[in-house]
């Protein structure tokens, strides 16, 4: 069973405990040395508090801000952040320390650096049962790192996004520096490894590093309540089951906000799935500008060349595929759209996206794709995508160069999409040369809606869909385009319904 059960307060705090053995033993960080200064490092002190607790307690942070290094979660533990209580992640550059070690027997052929290890971070448990991390208070992640190296695996056609064409082997080497210079850098405010049973809530993360929160392996897991603002991804569930992710706020203009993936980081295929994420609130502002209120939209483009990111996307490391998901009552503020896609060879099945609000959309509003990457190991083959709906979606400021873009392959159509109740507004502006447009299939190459260049039509494109049903569609430009509003190739419709009356 996921946990929420609803048990008793702790002092003044209003943050539920959600294991009540958890409240029988309370330790203050501060019984065992913690300082809370912002400048006397208070690891040993933590995970001293942490270790005592171990089994059924609650280790308490009154208001200060804790500097340190790797935190390492025990089970049957709860860290419960008090309002005014900041972990402040250590920097090895100017503090006398250094992160834990990344693990050197998990492979990392198949995915990047930071998908493929977990005790370099901030805060960090394998295989913990029965754990929660709890605000109000939250965590600064000034000390960690964003960058890490990719995957082994050299495919390079398929490892990056074709927007990074253009970028020279140095900048791609400052994003992506190699494992050595890694050592004793902590890129992760929050990494679970096949943990059980956790809770999440209330925190503030600022600046997590290459992920805020990375779970992979996990199962009955709850996020809620938390507010992240970062420089690369926000929430990370890969390979994980029974999740629940709601009344987040996750603002994330260089890479995604809340991402399902499905990697062989375990060293096996595991699917993702039962996840729900709901009442979530997705965006691309500029970094800090949520927490500070401010909302500043100054910087046009992430880090791959394509204007910023901040959506909720299943894939792109898709190995084991992605079971029953559903996606509602969600937000995307300065963003890309909702991105669904497999290219590794797992199946996408059941997936319901529904009663979701864009505005600002970046690139394409809805992206679901089919392709042929097959990063993974011998034998791994094209995926199938059935089972998709989309349901009543409001975008509008979105860019023109895009429309919303259904993408299989030839002989491996996208089977059983269902499209209801959209209503989409496009800038416009599309020419004539954009309409005569026919861009090949790029089966192998990394999927991002900007990968085929600007649509041939402005506002439906779909190719290699079987099974399309169509139950209200209206879309309009705010300046003319001269593209046709839909395009099908080699799609077989089911049933047009209430749509607007060029389909």
């Amino acid at each position: 069973m996921i946990l929420n059960r609803r048990t008793m307060l702790i002092g003044m705090n209003a943050m539920l405990i959600p294991c009540p053995a958890h409240a029988a033993q309370r330790i203050d960080v501060r019984s065992l040395g913690a300082r809370g200064d912002g400048t006397t490092l208070d690891t040993d002190a933590i995970n001293r508090a942490i270790a005592r607790a171990a089994g059924g307690g609650t280790v308490v942070f009154p208001p200060g801000r804790y500097l340190s290094f790797s935190i390492r979660l025990q089970s049957d533990v709860t860290l419960l952040l008090q309002a005014g209580a900041t972990i402040v992640a250590a920097d090895p550059a100017r503090h006398r320390g250094s992160y834990d070690l990344p693990e050197m027997d998990d492979e990392q052929l198949y995915q990047d650096f930071g998908h493929s290890h977990w005790h370099n971070s901030l805060i960090w448990g394998d295989s913990v049962r029965g754990v929660a991390i709890l605000g109000p208070g939250g965590i600064d992640g000034a000390g960690l790192t964003r960058d890490g190296p990719g995957a082994r695996w050299r495919k390079q056609r398929g490892e990056r996004p074709l927007s990074m064409r253009q970028m020279t082997t140095a900048q791609i080497a400052a994003l992506e520096p190699d494992a050595a210079r890694m050592q004793g850098l902590g890129n992760k405010a929050i990494a679970l490894k096949n943990a059980r049973n956790v809770r999440i809530a209330g925190l503030t993360i600022a600046k997590g590093g290459h992920f805020a929160i990375l779970a992979t392996g996990c199962d009955d897991l709850v996020i809620e309540d938390c507010t992240i603002d970062t420089d690369r991804d926000g929430i990370d569930l890969d390979c994980v089951r029974r999740v629940r992710v709601e009344r987040c706020r996750v603002n994330s203009p260089n890479d995604d906000a809340i991402v399902l993936k499905s990697s062989h980081a375990l060293g096996r295929l595991a699917p993702t799935q039962d996840v729900t994420v709901r009442d979530c609130t997705v965006s691309g502002w500029d970094m800090g500008t949520v927490l500070d209120g401010t909302r500043q939209a100054t910087q046009m483009l992430a880090p791959d060349r394509d204007r910023v990111t901040g959506r909720i996307k299943i894939g792109t490391e898709s190995n084991g595929g992605f079971r029953r998901i559903l996606i509602e009552d969600c937000r995307f503020e300065r963003s890309r759209g909702l991105a669904i896609e497999t290219v590794d060879g797992g199946a996408i099945e059941d997936v319901v996206a529904r009663r979701l609000t864009m505005a600002d959309v970046t690139t394409a509003p809805l992206f679901v794709r089919l392709g042929d990457r097959r990063r993974g190991p011998e034998g791994t083959g094209i995926a199938r995508v059935r089972g998709v709906r989309i349901e009543e979606v409001r975008a509008t400021g979105i860019d023109h160069r895009y429309a919303a873009l259904l993408a299989g392959l030839p002989g491996h159509a996208i089977e059983d999409v269902t499209l209801r109740d959209i209503d989409l507004s496009f800038a416009g502006g599309g020419t004539q040369a954009d309409a005569a447009r026919r861009p090949p299939a790029l089966a192998d190459a990394y999927p991002e809606p900007s990968m085929f260049g600007v649509t041939p039509a402005w506002g439906l494109w779909a190719r290699h869909v079987r099974g399309l049903v169509i139950d209200g569609l209206a879309m309009r430009t705010e300046a003319a385009d001269a593209r046709p509003p839909v395009l099908l190739e080699d799609c077989t419709v089911a049933s047009v319904r209430a749509a607007t009356p060029w389909i």
